[in-house]
């Protein structure tokens, strides 16, 4: 196998299947190839049983500041109206209430400020602050059994959209597919990339790919590759592997707990799975691992490879895990994976959400979950917030942890743009189109109620018929 391509993009997860579906369907780039290392699209991160199922708009993720929630509104909206418009079976996704829950005092100022001083209320018009009785309307296990005298506040949304982004990602791949300049290999690993005079040669298991540019969108290898290839010397991983536990159909939609401070990890919340409402997920829990894929030891070497083992790198471990907020979390982290030991110790971030759950009634998800790469700066010796993109000499790479997967058609969107400034003026992006293609689906009209149906009522196990989307 080998080939001549204007554009080759490395990986067939979310990220590079995004850019595929907007190179293909929006420029006029002459060829394009898609290869993916595994014998299927979206076998890792992408997959429904590895990441949380969130797509996230920034208005119940209470670590994000106004900016970040800015920033991410309007990657989410995209996807979401990519959804819309090509989703209406509901095969990707499903569309029910979430919402932020506050307990006690100080938890409901802290949402409240972040309503109405913070600006919150005015970036999300459908985002609104609903007290006890309103909050056991739609999700009644959250109240039953609560301290009736404790304080309770939630901002809640219809707009929960709960994706497969799996399918999300194959959905992607085949509508660019149809276009008869764009091939696809699966079961192909690159082995090496090297520059050339007038673009990249790729070296793969199944041959030899040449190309004018090259995006690399391979997860946590995006960084091994750019630094095999000089870029990215300053940066380092801590990669993060997230767990689940499963419990029975206990919520209609999405309950997100309050963010602790200074944690760049995803506050535990429970939702009822995307595809099977009888199912409801408690998570994710953030256990640091010293690879670069959930249950490959093989790439142990892979992250020692982006590791590099030098001082800059250790020292900036050394100065992120004294935090006297991040170490205690990383440990305790460490137990929830212990038989016996771990439901026990998770069980209080469960109660927090669904008061009345004992210990029985929650198991560990096996199978569940996958690593996301935190990107730490050696020169400030600390955490970069986010995704991660490196742009080279007609070369982008992109390392993607939280929330990447939601912002994916933004991220192809800008990535996009910056190869056509790559490939010359020979070339255009129809930016108009892909916007009525994706966002102009998105339903921005909020009533200010509450869609029962929408929010799955009293009866979880009627949530897949009546979600309108997600």
């Amino acid at each position: 196998m080998s080939g001549k391509y204007d554009l080759v993009i490395v990986g067939g997860g979310i990220s590079g299947a995004s850019l595929l579906y907007t190179t293909a369907k929006f420029t006029d780039i002459g060829s394009i190839a898609l290869i993916e290392k595994e014998p299927e699209i979206a076998a890792i991160n992408s997959h429904r049983t590895n990441n949380s199922q969130t797509l996230h708009f920034g208005d119940i993720e209470t670590n994000y500041t106004l900016e970040k929630a800015e920033e991410v509104k309007e990657g989410a909206e995209l996807l979401a109206g990519y959804l819309e418009h090509y989703d209406s079976e509901r095969e990707m996704h499903a569309k029910r209430s979430k919402m932020v829950l506050g307990v006690g005092d100080e938890e409901v100022r802290s949402l409240e400020r972040r309503y109405d001083e913070e600006g919150f209320g005015d970036l999300f018009p459908k985002l609104r602050p609903i007290e006890r009785d309103e909050i056991a309307d739609v999700e009644p296990k959250v109240v039953e059994g609560r301290d009736p005298h404790v304080d309770m506040l939630a901002l809640q949304t219809p707009d929960g959209y709960v994706v497969d982004y799996g399918q999300t990602t194959k959905s992607f791949v085949e509508r660019a597919a149809e276009e008869s300049n764009v091939d696809v290999y699966t079961g192909t690993e690159v082995t090496d990339i090297t520059p050339t005079l007038d673009g990249y040669t790729i070296e793969t298991t199944e041959g030899r790919f040449d190309c004018d540019a090259t995006v690399v969108a391979a997860g946590s290898h995006s960084l091994q590759i750019a630094k095999e290839l000089g870029y990215g010397e300053d940066k380092v991983l801590l990669p993060v592997a997230g767990s689940f536990f499963l419990a029975d159909d206990l919520l209609n939609g999405k309950v997100y707990t309050l963010q602790m401070k200074k944690l760049p990890f995803a506050a535990v919340h429970g939702d009822a799975d995307v595809h099977d409402p009888s199912i409801t997920r408690f998570g994710p829990t953030a256990k640091l691992v010293p690879t670069l894929e959930r249950g490959r030891i093989s790439t142990v070497e892979d992250f020692l490879d982006v590791f590099g083992l030098n001082a800059a790198a250790f020292l900036s471990y050394a100065n992120i895990l004294s935090d006297k907020v991040l170490l205690p979390y990383v440990l305790r982290n460490l137990l929830y994976d212990v038989p016996e030991v771990g439901p026990k110790q998770f069980l209080p971030h469960v109660q927090k959400v669904v008061p009345s759950v004992e210990l029985d009634d929650i198991e560990r998800a096996k199978g569940y979950g996958g690593v996301r790469p935190q990107i730490v700066d050696t020169k400030n010796k600390s955490l970069d917030m986010g995704e991660a993109k490196i742009v080279g000499d007609d070369i982008i790479f992109n390392i993607t942890p939280s929330p990447g997967a939601s912002t994916c058609l933004k991220n192809a969107m800008r990535d996009t743009r910056t190869l056509i400034d790559f490939l010359g003026d020979d070339y255009e992006f129809d930016e108009s189109a892909f916007r009525a293609d994706t966002i102009d689906n998105f339903p921005r009209e909020a009533d200010g109620s509450v869609d029962m149906e929408t929010a799955g009522g009293s009866d979880p196990a009627n949530a897949a018929d009546t979600a309108t989307d997600d």
